[in-house]
């Protein structure tokens, strides 16, 4: 285990490498990048000023004329305050010299640092994260077992078109019907949507602020957990039904045992094998999701906005940082799946790939 351990550690490196440099590559090829768009905002800025500049984004250098444009020595001054001054491989070796140190660097477009960017957006994407999380284990887990124990039944029957027909909805379909039917839209005001927050939530007591968040978090959490349930459930339903119909179950019923603790002291460890391994990557996946349409519909300003807004501004510090940081927890978490694997399951070794 421990040689397979460091095996996969070593992988990462060129793993990680060669992700960085296929994005980083695709990005030189893609048309309007900073440069040119700050070079557009100015010369919109000069044309619809009246030639006047504004001080903040010339920053005191004296790169703009007005409405007589930009010369090719300011053009060149622009590219070296981004960087762009320098040969394509030496910036690709500064940046990953600089992200193995966590120096992620500032964004073009927020001009704050990245770390304090992303920082700032998370409680967002953490608590619709988390919470869709929490609720699509603790609901279609139970619910999962349920269905396999009365399979082919009524109950059985209902349930699978009500976790389909909400599968088949897209969450911001749904996030609008639920404003239009409980967000003041057309019928009903119940819940707020808008932020994660009252505007007057610092002056609320604790057990109201507790009760103000989970009220904002109704909503969009409701959108973005529906569509989860179908596959996690079916996914516990067929695990359930593969371990009832092997021999060991047969065996145990055959002695006496009663069905109960067929179900939970024999089926249970095995039918949830496949589901616990995939915790760890659920689990972080919790904390860093995005759903830009959720954030949208429900004014959000989490994860997932922000990294459209880095893409469509061409806010390549945000895009590249957040890229890596993800990559390396992505490839990590894989190996904690692997690892578990084997926690949950002594029977699975990776001895032989030794």
């Amino acid at each position: 285990m421990t040689a397979y351990i460091l095996r996969r550690l070593l992988l990462m490196i060129p793993t990680l490498f060669g992700i960085m440099a296929v994005t980083f590559l695709v990005i030189q090829f893609v048309p309007g990048g900073p440069v040119e768009q700050m070079i557009a905002r100015l010369e919109e800025s000069a044309s619809s000023h009246g030639g006047e500049v504004a001080a903040s984004a010339s920053s005191g250098s004296g790169l703009y004329r007005g409405a007589k444009g930009l010369t090719p020595e300011q053009i060149a001054a622009l590219s070296k305050l981004y960087g762009f001054d320098r040969p394509a491989h030496e910036r690709f070796l500064i940046m990953i010299n600089n992200y193995l140190q966590f120096e992620f660097g500032e964004s073009y477009y927020h001009h704050r640092s990245v770390v304090e960017l992303v920082i700032d957006k998370l409680p967002v994407s953490i608590s619709l994260g988390l919470w869709t999380f929490l609720l699509t284990y603790l609901v279609s887990i139970p619910l999962g077992i349920r269905k396999a124990v009365r399979h082919g039944d009524r109950f059985d029957a209902i349930t699978s078109v009500i976790i389909l027909a909400g599968y088949s909805i897209p969450g911001f379909v749904l996030g609008v019907l639920l404003i239009v039917l409980f967000g003041g839209g057309s019928f009903w005001d119940l819940f707020p949507i808008r932020g994660l927050v009252s505007d007057h939530w610092e002056s609320l007591s604790w057990p109201a602020r507790i009760a103000d968040y989970l009220w904002h978090m109704v909503l969009p959490v409701f959108a973005s957990v529906v569509g989860s349930f179908a596959v996690m459930t079916m996914l516990t339903k067929n695990s359930f039904l593969e371990e009832i119909s092997k021999q060991y179950v047969l065996t145990a019923r055959a002695k006496g045992v009663t069905e109960q603790a067929v179900l939970y002291r024999h089926v249970f460890r095995n039918a949830l094998i496949p589901l616990v391994t995939g915790f760890p990557g659920s689990f972080v996946a919790a904390f860093f999701s995005g759903s830009l349409l959720i954030e949208t519909i429900f004014s959000l300003d989490g994860l997932g906005l922000l990294g459209y807004e880095s893409v469509i501004n061409r806010d390549y510090p945000v895009v590249l940082a957040t890229l890596y940081f993800y990559t390396l927890l992505g490839l990590i978490t894989k190996l904690i799946t692997d690892v578990t694997y084997v926690a949950v399951d002594p029977r699975i070794t990776f001895d032989s790939a030794q």
